[in-house]
């Protein structure tokens, strides 16, 4: 079986190779590549094109939310998972916002860790349950403004898909629509949502009733 190929970026390296360790314990997760600041990540990832970063928020020269903005802005097919000890507010939504795949806190067990690196490899996301909690918040006061315009039946199929964890490619395939065509649809889905990310679109849409509701759970 074909390893899940990992960057892993802290700035401190008694971290990394704790996380190092464990990850690769798991049997089919192999890290090929550390960073020990943002820029560094950045050239790492350009250089390997890993299937997962696993991204600390606090680094020197820049930040993982910047690489994570950097890595979408490239089209990288790269899942971005974060991992931090923040849990404040403004991190998780500036995460969220710059296209994270995955936002885990380093308090998690070693076994959520390794499943939240398989979920975004697998196109899903991977939220700790805390920053689960502070979304759905969020959601709610966001469900307070009034929705312009529903989705259409094919926006709700694009959705619905992403919920289940397709890529925008697989969701193209399944559909016969171009990969762009599928980006078109996902932003006029963010714009009538309100939602800056996939992960808030479906959240925000299973909590109107526009989608079944274990998707939500799907997201967890």
């Amino acid at each position: 079986m074909e390893k899940i190929r990992v960057i892993l970026a802290d700035d401190h390296a008694v971290v990394r190779a704790g996380i190092r360790q464990f990850l690769e314990h798991s049997g089919d997760i192999q890290v090929v590549a550390e960073a020990q600041n943002g820029l560094e990540a950045q050239a790492k990832i350009a250089e390997w094109l890993p299937d997962v970063a696993v991204l600390d928020i606090q680094m020197p020269k820049a930040s993982g939310i910047e690489v994570t903005r950097w890595v979408r802005s490239q089209h990288l097919e790269v899942g971005v998972l974060v991992l931090t000890a923040y849990d404040d507010d403004p991190y998780v939504m500036a995460v969220l916002q710059a296209g994270a795949n995955g936002y885990v806190l380093k308090t998690a067990a070693p076994a959520e860790i390794i499943q939240a690196v398989r979920d975004v490899h697998e196109g899903k996301s991977a939220l700790d349950p805390a920053i689960m909690q502070k979304l759905m918040s969020q959601i709610a006061h966001t469900n307070d403004q009034p929705i312009v315009e529903e989705l259409t039946d094919r926006e709700t199929e694009v959705l619905t898909l992403t919920g289940r964890g397709y890529t925008n490619k697989a969701i193209a395939a399944q559909l016969g629509i171009s990969d762009r065509t599928v980006q078109g649809h996902l932003a006029r889905i963010f714009n009538k949502l309100g939602a800056a990310s996939r992960t808030e679109a479906v959240m925000r849409a299973v909590s109107l009733g526009w989608l079944p509701p274990d998707l939500a759970e799907k997201m967890d």
